[in-house]
């Protein structure tokens, strides 16, 4: 079941950014992970939650919103990056909002 949350949550995000060409898809850590001009954006997890590179000058501001918590990935955290729970994302809008929010710091990174 967690392998399905998290192609159901990246089906989700491919519909919302379907149309921009600077977006790839690429498979990592075992998951699937949204590029923004080679850079990465955001991502769903095995368990339908959703990762959100947002950087550290937005971190504070990021933490403050409903559902999220510190990306802790590797049991220690990691700056700049978000989880978000799924159930706080059940609306398509909610994603779109936290997409922008990440596009904010990535779509400024330089092109890889």
């Amino acid at each position: 079941m967690p392998a399905q949350q998290m192609e159901e949550m990246a089906d989700r995000v491919r519909k919302l950014l379907f149309d921009d060409p600077n977006i790839a898809e690429k498979k990592m850590f075992g998951g699937i992970c949204f590029m923004l001009n080679g850079n990465m954006l955001c991502g769903p997890v095995k368990n339908g939650d959703m990762m959100f590179r947002v950087g550290k000058e937005q971190e504070e501001e990021a933490l403050s919103r409903e559902g999220a918590r510190e990306m802790d990935f590797t049991g220690k955290p990691m700056k700049g990056f978000v989880f978000v729970s799924a159930s706080s994302l059940e609306v398509d809008a909610r994603i779109y909002e936290w997409i922008a929010l990440a596009t904010n710091f990535v779509g400024n990174l330089p092109a890889k």
